[in-house]
């Protein structure tokens, strides 16, 4: 009887390690199987990315994957925002001010900074272009308030530092208030690139516009037309507008115009593509383009020539524009004073 009990123990133990064998072998068979689906899954995936992106030798990652997805939602949000802010610009020359949640307004962003080239004995001349449309005192602040256009006078430094021409200007300017005082430039014609370059990457510093516009002090402008104007090139970053022109270059040393490195321009001696005259106007993203190159932006004898050569090469708009040809009698923007 002992024997028969001892029978039957071995013969279960038996058929318990053969059902566990059975049963870890279907397992093996089952987890390889995944296994090996998955990795045809993925030489499927790695095929298809490889064909798609014709890259045979590499596949991207998830990570990657994930990475351009993210960037493609963010793409989609941006453009949504683009938009909205395109719908909101057609309002006027500048952005509603959005509120905040105590009810109080946000500052404006300025539609355009204007800079205009004076020299330390135009004084009347300043006087003419106060009393004809920029304004002093409250109607200088409404003018930026109202309109987004902020109006200074841009001007360098007499050769002879502190001498009775800056104290002039510092005495005037402290009554008015509407100077950019450049100290690290003498008024002098062969600093006009200069100076030029420097109210650019000032004004940029110091206000964030939309717009920066160089102007001289013998012109009168059109608040409203150059505002309107400007509103239909809102939409493009990188615009350099004005009276264009392409003119000779001139190698004669006594000539009006002389070129001192007119070799640079070809045997033709032609002048690339600028904006020329009394008065043109760049975007923001330009205006900071010069601001943080400005130590080697190379400047040439004219201001205008200048300017046109430091947007050579860069993905610029250029709008040649009538309305900036102040010389002109269809000049709708500016005008002799």
């Amino acid at each position: 009887m002992a024997r028969k009990g001892s029978s039957i123990r071995l013969s279960s133990s038996r058929i318990s390690s053969l059902l566990l064998s059975m049963f870890a072998t279907f397992a093996s068979f089952y987890v390889a199987g995944r296994l090996w689906q998955e990795s045809q899954t993925r030489v499927h995936l790695i095929k298809e990315l490889d064909r798609v992106t014709g890259q045979g030798k590499s596949a991207i990652s998830v990570d990657d994957t994930l990475k351009i997805i993210a960037c493609r939602e963010q793409k989609k949000t941006l453009a949504g925002l683009e938009m909205e802010l395109s719908a909101a610009r057609q309002e006027g020359f500048v952005s509603k001010s959005p509120k905040l949640t105590d009810g109080t307004e946000t500052k404006k962003r300025p539609l355009v900074v204007i800079g205009i080239m004076t020299s330390l004995g135009n004084k009347k001349k300043r006087d003419a272009v106060r009393q004809a449309w920029m304004g002093t005192g409250a109607s200088l602040k409404k003018l930026e308030s109202e309109k987004g256009v902020i109006a200074r006078f841009v001007i360098g430094r007499s050769a002879n530092k502190g001498d009775s021409m800056d104290k002039s200007i510092d005495t005037e300017n402290s009554q008015t208030d509407d100077f950019i005082i450049l100290d690290n430039v003498v008024e002098a014609p062969e600093e006009a690139s200069k100076k030029v370059k420097l109210f650019f990457s000032y004004a940029a510093d110091r206000w964030d516009a939309q717009f920066y516009a160089k102007a001289i002090d013998n012109i009168y402008v059109n608040i409203d037309a150059l505002g309107s104007t400007l509103a239909a090139h809102l939409e493009n970053p990188r615009a350099y507008i004005g009276c264009m022109k392409s003119g000779e270059v001139f190698s004669e040393p006594n000539h009006k115009w002389y070129e001192p490195e007119w070799w640079k321009f070809g045997d033709k001696k032609a002048y690339f593509r600028h904006a020329y005259g009394e008065m043109y106007v760049i975007t923001h993203a330009l205006a900071r383009f010069v601001s943080i190159n400005r130590d080697i932006l190379h400047s040439y004898a004219h201001d205008d020539v200048s300017t046109g050569s430091w947007f050579v090469g860069l993905d610029v708009k250029h709008v040649d524009e009538g309305k900036f040809c102040c010389s002109a009698w269809s000049s709708a923007i500016c005008a002799g004073v």
